[in-house]
């Protein structure tokens, strides 16, 4: 008699079960759930068919997954194990999208009460997956009961069942109530139920601070008898460790007993947690780190490869704190590079690189020098990062280590691989100036290849810089000029700006005539961009009459004052292109007017994009530009207006604020522009009734509570009919040396004129009236903006703004949450932009230093160091040195924050 075979019934009856699946057809196949007589096999299959579909990511509509999920449920008629198992998983997959689960849960409560284990585990989890709060008070003893359980599969589900319900925030009231029974459950003779038990008595009480520290004390004085459950109980204690910081000289760290116990564990995973959690404590010394060592050298000669990748994982990692602890080990890591397995191969690699004498370099580096072209980009960029700093650690050995990486730079391989070597290029360059030349020779070669636009102008740019200093600077043209004739359009502008710059230099009269010849040939290329560069270069240096030297030196000369902008490029293009747009071009264009501050608006093309390619993709002409521009330019409103387009761009424009609630008569919006020695108020009003027509719309402003105010001018809206927005503006001119901070009682007055509804036309007749609107607040923020361009370097900026006119202070703030909070509280008050990510803060940081770049009215640099520390009672210390130009505008700053 023949055996039929589930498996091959359900893979080979009509070849894979996948084959042409469609949703409709898998939909019409569910109605043999509802057969009298249940075809088991084929159930199963249209199951697997249906999760296929969903997993897959499919979408069910509303109606479609619940006349499914119906369906399905009534599969728990069967008592077929793997059918069952599959209903679980329908279950789970389409309840959250049907509309009624409560039919379900009856089926599951049944099996969770079943003999059979099986149901009884998987029934739990589904049920925990798909019930609400509410829910759970019913089925709790159903799970407490569960969790005390003889079968292990059984308690386990219970047990992460309630991790998920904690989770999602479901019913955690109630899991908090199980600490006795978890706490039991982990005696459980299963290493699996101790695990989960662990897991899930941490997550109850992990935001009380000390109930889990003597939870995890008392574990690790008694001990647990689960491998897992010991590596989760040394991530608990490593958590721990890390949130009391670095202890003080002759101070032990607590818990650190443990840790070492850990290393002599029989179990390989724990020893590896324990190691792991070692070397990347806070300031650990080579003593503490010096067990783990040992014990992670045994693992290298293991035949597990896993085992051996993980070894040298963190001895990577020690290696770049302390590279003398893993030097025992060299031996055994030099083995490992012919591994078969190319990741630990490259692990060892770097190592070895990190830890290199220097008489071992040249040994090191001919071991791998096959091996590059074998791993992965990611290992590459690994291994590059290690030469580039033993070249730094070794000086002398910088030409091999160099040629090295210039063999590795023309190999094979992806951006982020080549990018790395022209990263590490760089850094060598300025680390170590007698590579200059060595460097500048292999990126060269490499540019002839090239491959990323990104590089070649990158490369080719520095060669401008670096070149003409060399000894022999000719050698480096013929690499430039075959980018003139080989490469793309952004490519060959890269190499026009190069050239100029050896003929900004005192070379010899015959170098500037070969320069002066290669940039005439770019006169006719195709390229608006190219064309542009090698006509401003020829013309402002002077390579048309190359006879006359004196005038040659004195166009350089102002060529690089010129270069020096006191603005952003950015600023600079927006306003070039609002004055073109604007078509008023007798007044002449006025560069010291340009804000240095971020300006709303800016045109997000670059200035070098090039014409031709702009309308091969659609980009507006420039004159298109401004109008752009003008468009979605905040003071565009401002602009327009003839009484005030005299005053020019202000300095910073600042959000709108609403004056007025919603759903009154009228509504009231309030833009601030901030100029050198005024401030306009732009109000933007709009009429809510339909049976007035407002005339002459005046805002009234007092400024009794600010300071500074020498003269008032209002401008009015003329007419405001029902829901046409209008703008009045209200001019506050200032006395000079004074800032205009305080509040500003606003009064709206105006002439209503009342509307017919049947004809719309307005009576003559007319009558003045008021409407007090919210008051405007003038504060540091709106006077401060952030720069368009972040420096580069803060130390340099602060160092040359000096102390002279240097202000520090201290405060305590109110209460905040946490060090980040404050932190954000502060740069939002100030207004100003945060420098080298100093506005990063981390969760657990109890101080931080917050490093803020700013532009003061009108165009002053404001640089701030604010040194921000959190106090237990959740006060937040604050010391602030600000600097900038202006002795007024520092003590300003920090009175403000007072």
């Amino acid at each position: 008699m023949a055996v039929y075979d589930e498996r091959k019934y359900l893979k080979d009856e009509d070849g894979s079960p996948f084959d042409g699946i469609e949703k409709g057809a898998v939909l019409q196949e569910c109605r043999i759930f509802s057969d009298v007589q249940l075809k088991t096999f084929k159930c199963k299959k249209v199951l697997v068919r249906l999760l296929f579909l969903v997993g897959q990511g499919e979408k069910l509509t509303r109606d479609e997954a619940t006349g499914v999920f119906f369906s399905v449920t009534k599969l728990f008629q069967s008592k077929d194990e793997s059918l069952r198992r599959l209903v679980y998983l329908a279950i789970k997959e389409l309840a959250h999208t049907a509309e009624e689960v409560i039919i379900v849960t009856n089926c599951l409560t049944k099996d969770i009460n079943s003999d059979v284990d099986m149901y009884r585990a998987n029934a739990t989890r589904v049920l925990c997956k798909i019930t609400d709060a509410q829910m759970v008070q019913q089925i709790e003893r159903y799970l407490k009961q569960e969790l005390v359980d003889r079968d292990s599969v059984v308690a386990s589900a219970a047990l992460v069942s309630g991790q998920q319900l904690l989770l999602h925030g479901k019913g955690d009231y109630v899991v908090r109530r199980w600490v006795n029974e978890v706490t039991q459950a982990m005696n459980h003779p299963s290493p699996m139920v101790q695990y989960h038990a662990l897991a899930l008595l941490y997550q109850i009480k992990q935001h009380d601070r000390l109930a889990v520290s003597r939870l995890v004390q008392t574990l690790a004085q008694s001990g647990t008898r689960s491998p897992l459950a010991t590596v989760l109980l040394i991530r608990y204690v490593a958590r721990m460790m890390h949130d009391a910081g670095v202890p003080a000289a002759g101070e032990d760290r607590p818990m650190f007993h443990f840790l070492d116990s850990c290393l002599r564990h029989m179990k390989d995973i724990v020893v590896y947690e324990a190691a792991r959690t070692i070397a990347s404590l806070p300031g650990v010394t080579p003593a503490e780190i010096q067990p783990a060592v040992n014990v992670l050298q045994l693992f290298l000669v293991q035949p597990r490869t896993v085992t051996k990748f993980a070894a040298m994982r963190i001895l990577n990692q020690i290696a770049e704190i302390h590279p003398m602890a893993i030097m025992p080990c060299h031996s055994d890591i030099e083995t490992l590079i012919a591994d078969s397995n190319r990741s630990v191969a490259t692990l060892a690699i770097t190592a070895l690189l990190r830890t290199a004498s220097e008489s071992s370099v040249e040994r090191i580096l001919k071991q791998i020098q096959n091996f590059l072209s074998d791993i992965a980009d990611e290992f590459k960029v690994k291994v590059v990062d290690a030469i580039r700093t033993l070249c730094v650690k070794y000086p002398s050995k910088h030409y091999v280590l160099m040629n090295f990486l210039g063999s590795a730079l023309r190999e094979e391989g992806g951006y982020e691989f080549k990018k790395s070597i022209v990263d590490a290029y760089l850094e060598l360059m300025e680390k170590i100036p007698e590579s200059k030349e060595i460097c500048l020779g292999h990126l060269c070669e490499f540019i002839e290849d090239c491959e990323h636009t990104t590089l070649s102008t990158r490369i080719l740019h520095l060669l401008g810089v670096e070149g003409p200093q060399m000894s022999n600077p000719g050698k480096f043209i013929r690499y430039i000029y075959n980018r003139l004739i080989l490469e793309n359009a952004t490519v060959r502008a890269a190499a026009v700006s190069a050239l100029a710059h050896f003929a900004n230099v005192d070379t010899t009269p015959k170098l500037r005539e070969s320069v002066s010849v290669l940039l005439k040939q770019s006169l006719v290329d195709v390229d608006d961009e190219v064309r542009d560069r090698a006509a401003y270069a020829l013309r402002s240096l002077g390579l048309d009459n190359l006879e006359d030297a004196e005038r040659l030196t004195r166009l350089a000369i102002k060529t690089h004052e010129n270069a020096m902008l006191p603005c952003p490029v950015p600023n600079l293009e927006m306003e070039l292109l609002r004055y073109i747009a604007g078509g008023n071009t007798a007044q002449g264009f006025k560069l010291e007017g340009v804000s240095k501050a971020a300006m709303a608006g800016v045109a997000s093309e670059d200035i070098g994009q090039k014409a031709s390619d702009s309308r091969a993709m659609g980009i507006p002409t420039p004159a298109e530009k401004g109008r752009d521009a003008v468009a979605a330019d905040p003071a565009s409103t401002l602009l327009a207006n003839p009484e005030l387009a005299e005053m020019g761009r202000p300095l910073k424009t600042c959000p709108a604020v609403e004056l007025t609630e919603e759903e009154t008569e009228y509504t009231v919006k309030c833009v601030k522009h901030i100029y050198a020695d005024a401030v306009v108020l732009e109000f933007n009003i709009v009429n809510t009734l339909d049976e007035q027509l407002l005339e002459d719309v005046f805002m009234r402003v007092d400024t009794e509570e600010m300071e500074g105010v020498e003269k008032i001018n209002l401008i009015p809206a003329p007419k405001l009919p029902y829901g046409t927005p209008g703008t009045a503006f209200s001019v506050l001119e200032r006395e000079e040396g004074t800032f205009p901070l305080g509040s500003i009682a606003c009064t709206m007055r105006f002439t209503v004129r009342d509307v017919d509804p049947a004809t719309g036309e307005a009576d003559e007749g007319g009558y003045t009236d008021e409407y007090q609107v919210e008051e405007v607040s003038m504060g540091l923020a709106d006077l401060m903006s952030a720069p368009a361009e972040l420096p580069t370097s803060f130390r340099s900026a602060w160092d040359a703004l000096g102390t002279n006119f240097q202000v520090e202070d201290s405060f305590t703030l109110g209460n905040h949450s946490s060090v980040g909070t404050a932190v954000s509280a502060i740069i939002d008050f100030l207004g100003m932009a945060s420098c080298e990510g100093t506005d990063r803060v981390s969760d657990r940081a109890t101080s931080h230093v917050l490093l803020m770049a700013g532009i003061f009215v009108p165009n002053i640099d404001v640089l701030c160091r604010a040194q921000v520390t959190f106090q237990d009672d959740g006060g937040v210390d604050l010391n602030v040195i600000i600097r900038s130009s202006d002795q007024a505008v520092s003590q300003l700053v920090a009175e403000g924050i007072a």
